[in-house]
């Protein structure tokens, strides 16, 4: 396997500084009892395709009949059927999707559905782009472009859609500047929120919270009233009281510290799952009480010593590419970015930055 390329870079950050094994006494009447949160472990028939053929699926979701939608570094996104055999999906090419190495790699990355189930978003880091994608045909727009990379973007169910910004990449300038905001930490990222008009999104994004160290994955706990944001490079989840009617947020806390996450993801029990790609782990968090539980790890001992040199030189403001090589997620396909949780009993799916994902039973 090649070195680590910066975009395989996208989520890297401060290794998991804390361990994620349970903590406290959940009981059952609230999110994430004990009893009902899965372990697993890592053998070579979790890979899916087993043949290894889809390109950097950093993050996806499931349709109601069991197949996939991923993201896709060469098309954009993927269509995954239930024997792994996948085609592009959705025409994102003739939209303005773009990926000509060496020049500009596509940047297909956070993939989301629509509260209404019958679309989805798909936020381009490198170009700057939020797409739609109409599930039953396949057709696709471009609705919005930004200055900078979109790491991740989510609709609430009034319409608005909110993102992140990780860095002060500009589609020219693409990779390479969100390689540097990983590699050297810098208050670049930032929460914003695209409103609507006349049943269209507004020209410009309002922004909500800036000066955040590389924002990523984002989900909103409609029910509860709150927004969780990952801050990777900060090493923590942010949660915040988020007002839809309004467009704001407040009551800004640190959710859970000690937790360089990419993807988040919210189940039906309310539990927050936050995929951690230098500790090649995917933890589940009560969202009322905040205990942790481990679903997914493999991380050896040689492994771990170049998460804690990663964070090191990070807290020293030093260059650390160099040290995220394949060796830092083998036997992996690739980093750990999120998770696909499809209907109560279908499979569970660990997407990532390599060319498979992971697949596992409930």
């Amino acid at each position: 396997m090649k070195a680590l390329t910066p975009m395989a870079l996208l989520a890297a950050s401060t290794i998991l500084a804390a361990g994620c094994a349970d903590s406290g006494d959940d009981s059952e009447s609230e999110p994430g009892a004990a009893a009902a949160l899965p372990s697993w472990t890592y053998d070579s028939t979790s890979v899916f395709p087993r043949d290894r053929s889809l390109n950097r699926p950093e993050d996806g979701i499931a349709l109601p009949d069991g197949r996939l939608i991923v993201a896709d570094q060469l098309d954009g996104l993927r269509l995954i059927a239930d024997d792994g055999t996948s085609t592009p999906f959705g025409n994102l090419i003739a939209k303005g999707y773009s990926h000509r190495p060496p020049d500009h790699n596509g940047g297909a990355n956070g993939v989301s559905l629509e509260p209404g189930g019958t679309h989805l978003l798909l936020a381009d880091v490198f170009g700057a782009a939020i797409y739609r994608v109409e599930l039953s045909s396949g057709a696709a727009e471009k609705i919005y472009q930004h200055r900078y990379g979109i790491n991740t973007a989510v609709r609430d169910s009034k319409g608005a859609i909110w993102f992140t910004q990780s860095a002060h990449n500009t589609p020219e300038q693409g990779e390479a500047r969100l390689w540097a905001a990983v590699d050297i930490q810098r208050p670049e990222g930032a929460l914003y929120r695209l409103g609507v008009q006349d049943g269209r999104p507004a020209a410009e994004a309002q922004l909500i919270v800036d000066s955040l160290f590389f924002a990523n994955g984002l989900v909103i706990d409609e029910q509860h009233g709150h927004l969780y944001l990952a801050e990777t490079t900060g090493g923590r989840v942010l949660r915040f009281r988020v007002n839809l009617d309004a467009g704001t947020v407040s009551e800004r806390t640190v959710f859970a510290d000690s937790v360089a996450a990419d993807n988040l993801e919210l189940d039906r029990a309310g539990n927050l799952w936050a995929a951690v790609p230098l500790g090649n782990e995917m933890v589940i968090i009560n969202t009322a009480t905040g205990a942790r539980h481990s679903a997914f790890r493999t991380l050896t001992e040689a492994q771990r010593h170049v998460g804690e040199e990663f964070e090191r030189r990070g807290l020293a403001g030093t260059s650390r590419m160099e040290l995220l090589t394949p060796a830092v997620w083998a036997p992996l396909p690739g980093l750990i970015t999120g998770v696909i949780l499809g209907p109560d009993g279908a499979p569970v799916y660990l997407t990532g930055l390599g060319n498979a994902l992971l697949k596992f039973m409930r």
